[in-house]
């Protein structure tokens, strides 16, 4: 599985350098021992109440472009605080992320008030989810009145492992990720059509789809 590490103290101050490579040190035995590839090692100095942290925004890309699997972190105050805390953790579970805590060995273990907030953001946008949806399936209604087949899977004769190829809506992949979507949420919103995709499908099929832009 893809990991990402992820260390931070909260100065710039050299002092702090020894907490970062104890840090870095720590979770790398840690991904050894969970298994987990390391893609990328991230280092903030910064206040784990900001949001406009340089490392922070590589992780999200490193996320939404690499289909990371579990970010690796010493314990959840490294990760942010406060609010900023809350927001980030929200972001990598709704994109099916699993953050592995050193202090826990294993997965993070969330507080009862902190796992109470992100129910309730993830209740809020759900229903979010689903009015978007119902408006996308509307829409795919008319097109099927209008002609629209949507194609049922297709065998990929040049797959050399011979497992088949699932024909998606490319398109509708790069209209939806535009609109800023996750690769979680379009593959669940593709559910909703009948099209049997996976988060990772969809990532792929995306990527295939930019590489292809540019080699035209």
């Amino acid at each position: 599985m893809k990991a990402v590490i992820y260390c931070r103290v909260s100065t710039k101050k050299n002092t702090q350098e020894t907490s970062l490579e104890r840090q870095e040190s720590e979770l790398i035995k840690l991904a050894r021992d969970h298994h987990y590839e390391v893609k990328a090692i991230i280092k903030d100095q910064a206040s784990g109440f900001e949001l406009d942290r340089p490392g922070v925004l590589e992780l999200l890309d490193l996320v939404r472009d690499e289909s990371i699997e579990a970010v690796l972190i010493q314990d959840e105050t490294r990760i942010g605080r406060g609010n900023a805390k809350i927001a980030l953790i929200h972001c990598l579970l709704k994109d099916e992320v699993k953050i592995i805590s050193q202090t826990h060995s294993g997965e993070l273990h969330l507080s009862e008030s902190d796992s109470m907030v992100i129910n309730i953001v993830s209740m809020v946008e759900e229903y979010q989810r689903k009015l978007h949806n119902l408006k996308i399936k509307r829409g795919m209604k008319r097109a099927v009145e209008n002609g629209f087949q949507p194609h049922k899977n297709l065998k990929n004769k040049g797959n050399a492992d011979g497992r088949e190829r699932i024909d998606v809506p490319v398109e509708e992949i790069v209209r939806l990720r535009k609109n800023e979507l996750t690769f979680a949420e379009i593959a669940a919103t593709l559910r909703g059509f009948g099209y049997d995709v996976s988060k990772a499908t969809v990532h792929r099929r995306f990527k295939e789809y930019m590489t292809s832009l540019d080699n035209a």
